[in-house]
């Protein structure tokens, strides 16, 4: 079977993918992939055909979320033993690979114009206003946050054109600005477009100097002018009533322009109840994607990543150890990881279980954890207590159910970053003061019930089992 039929085969199975998957899926995943060669033996009947991948990132996806149709698809068309094999390209990868071709290094550099005019691009000097670790192959893709990942790769392969414009929203550290600065990194390694990176605080104090100092001309050329704009935590924007203005009138000209524009908020935008209308309106204009805290799985693989680009040595029960402990967010996995590299490195020692333990206990045993949900707080104190979800959120009184919530509400305030408010709305719509009133009964309670204390250890337990499963 000669090379150049495997490479035919690999079309056809293009083709059979692009209808299997959708345009979306298929544009985002197998759009920069490059038929590299094949290899075939006649005698054992099994060869191999090499794909070219821009990054480790689209190599990795595709080997864990679309190898078994690439087998079935190859093997359908060609009735042989034929795995995929891949190889990073690099940033050169031209997305006219989606027709594959098979170029050899020769090829690559008998392509004069196009070539050199693309090297040129990617000698840009580091972009100033973004970390340059901020990349895709960097961000860790899980089942929590698949769909933002995708929105994001789709978006910085055609900025202005796919999902604009774009809102990242979820609790700290969760990886919101990571996802936008490898949006703005990808464009700016692959294009000429201008990209303004800020903080949404960086962007008022500018807004503030260029009042004082009578150059609004300039400050509107600068951000009405960009190709993409990216602000980071736009709920700072509330109660400022003449930057809000400013930012409603940005937002117009950059989407009338067809630019990319892509933001971050600890919320989602209707929750922003201090923003001008017509501004809040615009952003539910945007395509919303949530960001949630990482599930068991995700952390170990955040963690082996983050260990392998430091090159320590992190034995797998101390990343399980870690994982299963601290289910809040990324922030705090990657800070423990360091702190024991950090050990590692200056102590000359290998990290073990119980080394982990002791570095870390002040860690483990915090009782507040950031972004911790009230869902998964409220499920297992109702099954503690053999009551479901909604008894705790519905209106029931008796004392069988008012126990159980004044117990969730009280837990919550203490392991999560939820207000009084918020944690009213959580138990269908209840007053800030009726949670309070409910804290206070359970902390009487505690005084003259000693066995208290230890059932609410035991559901804390309870919670943090169940938040490193799920």
């Amino acid at each position: 079977m000669a090379d150049l039929d495997l490479e035919g085969f690999w079309k056809e199975a293009l083709v059979q993918l692009r209808t299997d998957l959708g345009e979306e899926a298929f544009g985002g995943w197998f759009s920069d992939l490059k038929y590299i060669r094949a290899v075939f033996d006649e005698a054992t009947g099994k060869g191999s055909i090499v794909i070219g991948a821009p990054s480790t990132f689209i190599r990795d996806k595709l080997k864990t979320r679309y190898q078994k149709e690439i087998n079935s698809r190859i093997k359908e068309k060609t009735g042989k033993d034929i795995t995929v094999e891949y190889e990073i390209t690099g940033k050169t990868a031209k997305k006219e690979a989606v027709q594959p071709q098979s170029p050899s290094k020769n090829e690559e550099h008998a392509v004069a114009e196009p070539a050199e005019t693309h090297k040129t691009k990617k000698k840009r000097d580091k972009h100033s206003q973004m970390r340059d670790d901020f990349v895709f192959d960097r961000f860790v893709i899980g089942e929590n946050n698949s769909f933002a990942a995708n929105a994001a790769i789709a978006i910085s392969k055609n900025p202005g054109k796919a999902y604009n414009p774009f809102l990242i929203f979820g609790g700290v550290g969760l990886g919101k600005t990571h996802l936008m600065q490898a949006i703005g990194n990808y464009i700016y390694d692959n294009s000429e477009n201008e990209i303004i990176y800020t903080t949404s605080e960086n962007f008022l104090n500018e807004y503030v100097q260029a009042i004082q100092d009578g150059k609004m001309n300039l400050f509107k050329n600068k951000f009405r002018n960009t190709n993409v704009l990216l602000i980071d935590d736009i709920q700072f924007f509330q109660n400022r009533d003449r930057v809000q203005e400013e930012l409603f009138h940005t937002f117009n000209a950059l989407l009338d322009a067809k630019k990319q524009l892509v933001f971050t908020c600890d919320r989602p935008p209707s929750e922003l109840k201090k923003l001008d209308e017509r501004l809040r309106s615009r952003f539910d204009q945007c395509l919303k994607v949530d960001l949630q805290p990482p599930r068991y799985e995700e952390r170990c693989a955040i963690l082996r990543a983050t260990a392998e680009s430091r090159n320590a040595q992190i034995p797998n029960e101390v990343i399980d150890l870690v994982s299963k402990n601290i289910s809040s967010n990324v922030r705090d996995l990657i800070s423990a990881l360091n702190t024991l590299i950090a050990y590692t490195e200056l102590m000359g020692k290998p990290i073990t279980q119980e080394i982990a333990q002791q570095r870390l206990k002040s860690i483990f045993y915090a009782p507040r954890q950031e972004n911790l949900s009230m869902d998964k707080i409220t499920r297992v104190v109702a099954d503690y207590f053999s009551l479901t979800p909604n008894d705790l959120k519905g209106k029931k009184k008796t004392q069988n159910i008012v126990f159980p919530r004044q117990l969730a509400m009280y837990i919550g305030r203490e392991m999560t970053d939820y207000s009084t408010t918020e944690l009213g709305q959580e138990f269908g719509g209840r007053d800030h003061t009726t949670v309070i009133h409910s804290i206070e009964k359970i902390k009487e309670k505690m005084l003259t019930d000693p066995t208290l204390e230890s059932t609410i250890d035991i559901i804390r337990q309870n919670i943090k089992e169940f938040s490193a499963k799920y």
